[in-house]
């Protein structure tokens, strides 16, 4: 009869997927990473991680964001929970921000606000694509006039510039380098450096 082999030891090393050790130091850090599309999932994952990082205490929580936009009601999501959070956050643009993406950014004060130098950030009018009855496309033209209508106000609160010059500038594609959106009142400061973060604006 053939003998089974012996248990494993509680002496032997246990392997845990990596993916779990970057989650757990991430979280002892209080930093949340925003990648890739904007959509329904990541907001749900994005919003749990903040929430449970909100209840373990009210220490500063960091975000970095590099993603393309994607859905603006995901973005919305985020953007309001942010706001919603005792905790201060900091937004750390990175790689590019575009679109919903720049709208999870403004979520938090500009002095709170950072980039990387060679951050791209990208604002635009929402899209639609809907197809359907003459009456369903009507309606949903309204609703996106709405949409354009209430980010533009947001990006003119956020940024302080005109609510004219945002409609005339997101009429199309517009782009702004790191420096340009410092500029603009998008960015609050560009940092090259970890360190930077918690050192005071130089006067």
């Amino acid at each position: 009869m053939e003998e089974l082999p012996p248990p494993p030891s509680s002496l032997e090393p246990v392997l845990v997927p990596v993916q779990s050790l970057v989650a757990e130091r991430l979280f002892r850090a209080r930093t949340v990473i925003i990648s890739g599309e904007i959509n329904q999932r990541l907001a749900a994952n994005v919003t749990a991680q903040l929430l449970a990082l909100a209840s373990e205490s009210s220490d500063d929580i960091t975000v970095f964001i590099n993603s393309q936009g994607g859905h603006v009601e995901s973005g919305d999501t985020v953007h309001d929970l942010v706001r919603f959070l005792s905790a201060r956050v900091r937004m750390v643009g990175t790689g590019w921000v575009a679109s919903a993406a720049a709208l999870i950014y403004i979520a938090v004060p500009r002095e709170d606000r950072y980039c990387l130098p060679n951050t791209r950030f990208l604002l635009h009018q929402p899209a639609g694509g809907a197809g359907g009855t003459a009456s369903d496309i009507e309606i949903e033209a309204r609703e996106i006039l709405k949409m354009r209508d209430r980010l533009n106000r947001v990006f003119a609160q956020q940024t302080g510039q005109p609510l004219e010059r945002i409609e005339e500038d997101t009429r199309r594609n517009f782009w702004l380098s790191a420096e340009e959106a410092r500029r603009y009142g998008l960015v609050g400061r560009i940092i090259q450096h970890q360190a930077e973060l918690d050192q005071p604006p130089s006067r």
